[in-house]
């Protein structure tokens, strides 16, 4: 499945892990800041990062201008509700 993903400046989506998807994010724009794991690190266009099966991730955008990406999600399960969210700006942590 492959999402087009918008994340607005100074903004961030939730720290999150999925048990059934991997996911890889490509910048198509803007600055990305990657949580992976442990690793938190930035990338910009027409970079990559790579989000393996039950590891932690967060993205935000720490820039003053719009993030612009593409999420390409693989795996058995790629139904929205396969999300644990651990922390969430907007109220929606499990």
């Amino acid at each position: 499945k492959i999402k087009r993903i918008v994340v607005n400046p100074k903004s961030r989506l939730s720290l999150q892990m999925h048990t059934k998807r991997s996911e890889h994010w490509v910048v198509v724009a803007g600055v990305a800041e990657v949580t992976c794991g442990e690793s938190v690190y930035t990338i910009g266009a027409n970079e990559s990062a790579f989000v393996p099966i039950g590891t932690k991730h967060r993205l935000g955008n720490p820039s003053d201008t719009p993030l612009q990406m593409i999420e390409v999600q693989c795996g058995p399960y790629l139904g929205e509700d396969d999300i644990t969210r651990f922390s969430d700006d907007f109220g929606r942590a499990n």
